[in-house]
């Protein structure tokens, strides 16, 4: 789908590209027999509004993100950027996204549940927590942002589970196979499908997701393949081997393998031909959802040039 429709076209082009989704934002292969290595990634290009985080989430900011060539966004859930809890807040979005094409892809959920992320002293949402009261807090609080998903119809939540200090345990994976296992039924009736984000810690590694997610046989729980934890840590080309088809959506963004520091592509050290070419292996590519952090000081007038930069080198 071409990025330059708009108006009308735009709107039907975003809609056509739903309805052949099979796993929820991944465009089907068209020569599912051969597969398609070699050829071109067709992916849903989805801007996180982690880009805006220190700014409250208005219209204003969802046409920017449509100016500048995404077909749909990942909206942060954080209180001061996005405050699921407030009705006028949801309402406002909800009546944007529908008057305009931009698709509202997926959410991630909560990682703190104040205003502050966590400076003032909130504890993080962990649901990997030792104590059951905070694993419960935690669960709730996503809940609390799963539940936009009435007026906001976004199809994918993205979860962190637990913290980066957490470690693995016979323990740890109870507690995350429970909290997927609950997350997902609450999810479901709302139309949205979860999402485990691999992040820097011992719970998350691809191999560790992937204990998880079959032996709580969690069918209906995919993975966000995010490659610049993958970078940190096993590496992108051992992640998406050993993820492989449960990757339903990507985290875009750069380091320089020593600091999470979510620059944009090309700007760390990643290999992103490697990469694309990684990718082609999977049978539906995942839609790449670009997450640049919010305190890379770029200015309103680079932002079309540098996403468009950004999806160019995934193919």
């Amino acid at each position: 789908m071409s990025i330059a429709a708009s108006g009308s076209e735009a709107r039907g082009s975003a809609a056509v590209v739903l309805q052949k989704c099979d796993n929820e934002g991944s465009v089907p292969r068209q020569d599912s027999a051969e597969g398609h290595a070699g050829g071109s990634l067709i992916m849903l290009r989805i801007l996180s509004t982690h880009l805006f985080l220190n700014q409250r989430l208005h219209p204003g900011l969802l046409e920017l993100a449509e100016r500048s060539g995404a077909e749909g966004v990942e909206i942060f859930a954080a209180r001061q950027h996005f405050d699921y809890t407030n009705r006028e807040h949801v309402t406002e979005l909800a009546s944007w996204f529908s008057a305009n094409a931009l698709i509202p892809f997926s959410m991630h959920a909560p990682v703190y549940p104040d205003r502050e992320m966590g400076r003032a002293g909130a504890p993080a949402v962990n649901v990997l927590h030792p104590e059951k009261s905070r694993r419960i807090d935690a669960m709730d609080e996503i809940k609390r942002a799963l539940e936009a998903a009435e007026h906001i119809p976004f199809k994918n939540m993205v979860i962190h589970l637990g913290e980066k200090d957490d470690g693995w345990s016979l323990r740890t994976l109870e507690y995350a196979e429970a909290a997927l296992e609950h997350l997902g039924a609450f999810a479901h009736p709302l139309g949205v499908r979860v999402l485990v984000e691999n992040l820097t810690s011992e719970p998350t590694t691809p191999s560790h997701l992937m204990t998880i997610l079959e032996l709580g046989h969690l069918n209906n729980v995919a993975v966000c393949l995010d490659l610049g934890h993958a970078h940190l840590t096993v590496g992108v080309a051992e992640a998406i081997a050993t993820l492989g088809n449960r990757i339903g959506s990507l985290h875009v963004h750069d380091n320089h393998g020593e600091k999470d520091e979510h620059l944009w592509p090309g700007d760390g050290t990643i290999d992103w031909a490697a990469t694309a070419e990684a990718l082609k292996a999977l049978a539906t590519p995942p839609a790449a959802v670009l997450e640049i952090g919010y305190t890379l000081g770029t200015t309103t007038a680079e932002l079309p040039e540098r996403i468009e930069q950004a999806f160019t080198r995934l193919g």
